[in-house]
């Protein structure tokens, strides 16, 4: 498989994603065996690639799947690296890309009072320029926030994040944080 096609085929992961209620919206999988199928995959393409673009995308993207996959370690590995790749290439959104899901992972590895501090630097880069991220550094901050019990504050990120979702007119990501204040609401109750 090469590059291109597997990422078509990363749509068909919506199929066996789902943010898990009875654990603070935390993504999960109901396929853990097709999971790992799309790792090896994409372990198996950054093994061949030479190409800086593409290792910052496999790696990204493995950062993802090992942090859903149960293995926030591995995944904190590989978005450190991408981290490095975008800070060396001075590219300022996947800087604070690498930044979003470095937190995810770190917060995934039981510490989200460190995730927390990469939230926050990835929220001040964001306000720094004019950056397509800055919704989703507000939504995985408030999520953040949801498992530090300050639903307050996590409630203000949400508003915020609703807010800037709404003018991109974008319906999944609206959808998305509206689940999170739906869930927020149900905590608070």
């Amino acid at each position: 498989m090469n590059i291109s096609i597997f990422k078509n085929s990363l749509e068909e992961l919506s199929k066996i994603l789902y943010f898990d209620q009875q654990d603070y919206l935390r993504e999960k999988t109901t396929n853990p065996s097709k999971l790992k199928e799309y790792i090896t995959i994409a372990e198996d393409l950054l093994k061949a690639t030479n190409y800086v673009d593409e290792e910052y995308y496999l790696m990204g993207t493995l950062g993802n799947l090992y942090r859903i996959y149960g293995e926030p370690q591995k995944a904190i590995n590989l978005l450190n690296r991408c981290r490095s790749i975008a800070v060396g290439d001075e590219n300022v959104n996947r800087e604070i890309l690498s930044l979003i899901r470095l937190g995810e992972a770190i917060k995934y590895n039981n510490d989200p009072e460190k995730a927390l501090v990469f939230f926050e630097e990835a929220l001040e880069l964001c306000r720094d320029g004019d950056s397509y991220y800055l919704d989703f550094a507000l939504q995985h901050k408030g999520k953040c926030l949801l498992e530090l019990s300050k639903n307050i504050e996590a409630k203000e990120c949400f508003n915020e994040a609703l807010k800037l979702r709404e003018l991109k007119g974008e319906r999944e990501l609206i959808d998305s944080t509206l689940l999170a204040l739906d869930f927020l609401g149900k905590m608070s109750n």
